[in-house]
């Protein structure tokens, strides 16, 4: 275990498996992962099936600033239980010191049957033992990977993580949101406690990385039912069940749409990285990217230190799964229209799940309590609780209805 001289925090959010149908009064037990008998904290959540967040012990700041043999991450089991539900235990929640680490679990209804077991989160890829990435090249010709179906940029709604290899035929495939599986691979690839701007650049890589996937439609063009793996040595680490950080949440959901591009060229870059201390490669370094950082490199100057001046941060013009797209300014107190309706009747069905959030008349003016409103689901889903609906705020609203509604439908 190791040495926790330093301080982090852990929240843990219970939810229905069945969808964001949070579950409110469940017993969480918290142990050290190296001392499984010794609990640490007991909590329960609150009706947005939330616990408070948990000052635990982490290890000292700088084994996280340079690469170091030490663990940088202190680990810990996180027992749910609640009525109705099959006991769940995430094993190996990783928590930075100076960080919010968040813990998602999805708890499986009794009267369904039994589910699968317990999750173990494997080690972060900076500090474990996982095989270098196969060099390919950042432009995919069009008869590599089959007919390009795709006549534009989409961000889509789900991709399909294969967990191992292209040709395990045994590993799972999960289906993923696309903006959660951004969030599980930069809380797999990078550390939390580096600089924003290196977070950015990491974020915009692996967004750009992805999305060269989609795009071209790498795997199924191949015969393959799956967009992307888990593999590092053909992708970008994604650890099932595995904690992410209340910065990297945020920022992920500030540049989602983002992704990197180079001047007459259609597709995403494929835009390769490394960890730059025991693998190296053509593309960005993370190691390289966090000491740029630290001398206040933007994370444009950091791109383009490892990729070249030509390259630019673009944005797609279509995000798949959302009834309304961005209306390009931000909804705030005096705000009047269309676009304030759909986000109040919105956060009235959101409200119907997460009964936090005051119910609110569906005029089209935004006044005090829709602001109230819009804190309120800014607090319960990771965001500056400013009040005003700005880009991040309305595809998250999006997000969460599309699916609560969704969750409607099928049952």
């Amino acid at each position: 275990m190791p040495e926790n001289s330093g301080k982090g925090s852990l929240q843990i959010s219970v939810t229905s498996d069945e969808g964001f149908i949070p579950i409110s009064g469940a017993t969480i037990t918290i142990t050290f992962t190296g001392n499984p008998d010794s609990i640490f904290e007991s909590v329960t959540t609150d009706n947005s099936g939330q616990t408070e967040t948990i000052e635990v012990p982490a290890p000292p700041i700088e084994y996280s600033q340079t690469p170091s043999a030490e663990q940088p991450y202190s680990e810990y089991n996180v027992t749910v239980t609640a009525p109705g539900f099959e006991t769940a235990v995430v094993s190996g929640t990783q928590v930075l010191p100076d960080r919010i680490a968040l813990q998602p679990i999805a708890l499986h209804p009794t009267e369904r049957g039994t589910a699968g077991g317990a999750v173990a989160i494997d080690p972060h890829t900076l500090y474990g033992d996982y095989p270098p990435k196969i060099p390919e090249a950042e432009i995919k010709p069009m008869d590599e990977s089959g007919e390009i179906v795709l006549s534009q940029v989409v961000i889509p709604e789900y991709v399909v993580v294969h967990d191992g290899p292209p040709t395990d035929t045994a590993a799972k495939d999960y289906y993923v949101l696309y903006r959660d599986y951004i969030k599980n691979v930069a809380s797999s690839e990078i550390y939390a406690t580096w600089p924003e701007s290196t977070i950015y650049a990491n974020i915009l890589a692996i967004m750009s990385f992805t999305l060269n996937r989609v795009y071209t439609e790498w795997y199924t063009g191949k015969g393959y039912s799956f967009t992307i793996t888990s593999s590092t040595a053909y992708d970008q680490k994604f650890l099932y069940g595995r904690n992410i950080y209340s910065n990297i949440d945020r920022m992920v959901d500030s540049v989602f749409a983002n992704y990197l591009s180079r001047p007459g060229v259609k597709q995403p870059i494929f835009t390769s990285y490394c960890d730059g201390n025991r693998t190296q490669c053509a593309g960005l370094s993370q190691w390289g990217s966090k000491a740029l950082g630290d001398q206040g490199y933007s994370a444009i100057d950091i791109i383009h230190n490892y990729y070249g001046n030509d390259m630019y941060i673009n944005a797609a013009e279509k995000v798949a799964g959302v009834p309304s797209s961005w209306p390009g300014y931000n909804l705030q107190e005096g705000s009047s229209g269309e676009s304030v309706k759909t986000a109040q009747h919105q956060l009235n069905r959101i409200a119907d799940n997460y009964p936090a959030i005051p119910k609110l008349a569906e005029d089209g003016a935004y006044g005090p309590l829709t602001a109230e409103a819009v804190k309120t689901f800014q607090k319960i889903f990771g965001l500056p609780q400013t009040g005003t609906i700005d880009y991040a705020t309305w595809y998250k609203i999006s997000h969460i209805y599309t699916a609560v509604a969704r969750l409607a439908v099928l049952r």
